[in-house]
């Protein structure tokens, strides 16, 4: 170690684990495996065109088991709120 001598840095040889030899892309990117399977992932459009994406995406799901589950686990979560406030239901049915 000389005092005129300056240290050099160290280099190494880093690789990432799943980085293929071939050389294509980003081994950085951090991607989601459906991104490419639908719409409403990647572009920053305005608040009319992501509604209309979503409900495209919702109209190509072929699984509507699905979606009947979501609607009445809504439809409970809506009534145990409105319990809670106490909300009068009378208001919907004649006597």
């Amino acid at each position: 170690m000389g005092i005129l001598k300056l240290r050099k840095n160290k280099k190494f040889n880093y690789t990432p684990r799943y980085f293929d030899d071939k050389g294509e892309g980003n081994p950085f990117e951090i991607k989601h495996k459906f991104d490419e399977y639908r719409k409403t992932v990647g572009s920053n459009a305005g608040l009319k065109t992501k509604i209309n994406n979503a409900l495209d995406d919702l109209k190509s799901n072929q699984d509507r088991e699905v979606n009947k589950r979501v609607l009445i686990i809504v439809a409970i979560l809506v009534l145990i709120f409105l319990f809670i406030i106490d909300f009068d239901l009378s208001i919907f049915f004649s006597k």
